[in-house]
């Protein structure tokens, strides 16, 4: 079994979530959003979101991290502050000695939903039955999942070539 662990970069808003991986079965640990106050200044909510995360790695102890490729948008200020809280999100498990992947957002549709194109509410539904029991509050939790099944499946995929195992 291995624990993974996904990250949703957010400055506001960063969701995680956590499953564990055994052959090709998922299941969901725990999940939720660590919140920043939109008063505070910039290098205040990093620290909040570095203590939040390294308080996670320490509770769960996952063994890999999978964090969410940054698009640009057409606001400068908006992108380099997620750019930002991505860093954080890219940081905090390497310094704690894990392995860190990432996925861009059509990955990660495809891997859960089966098309790039998928909505929002297509990829909650998907990680709702793929996750039974899992009771996601926000929708950043619920990609945060979709990011760690993403890397469950290409963890299995990378394992499955390395051993020679022919696909269908």
């Amino acid at each position: 079994m291995i624990r993974l662990i996904g990250i949703d970069p957010g400055l506001r808003f960063m969701g995680w979530g956590v499953v564990d991986v055994e052959g090709n079965r998922l299941r969901h640990v725990a999940d939720g959003v660590l919140a920043t106050q939109s008063g505070d200044d910039v290098p205040r909510r990093l620290c909040d979101l570095h203590e939040g995360l390294v308080t996670l790695i320490r509770r769960y102890q996952p063994s890999e991290a999978a964090v969410e490729e940054t698009y640009v948008n057409r606001n400068g200020s908006s992108t380099l502050k997620l750019g930002y809280a991505r860093g954080v999100a890219l940081l905090v498990p390497a310094l704690a000695g894990l392995s860190v992947h990432e996925y861009g957002a059509m990955a990660v549709k495809r891997a859960v939903v089966g098309t790039g194109a998928a909505t929002k509410e297509q990829v909650s539904m998907m990680v709702r039955r793929l996750l039974p029991g899992a009771e996601i509050k926000r929708a950043d939790a619920s990609d945060a999942l979709a990011i760690a099944i993403c890397h469950a499946h290409h963890r299995a995929s990378a394992q499955h070539v390395a051993m020679g195992v022919r696909m269908a």
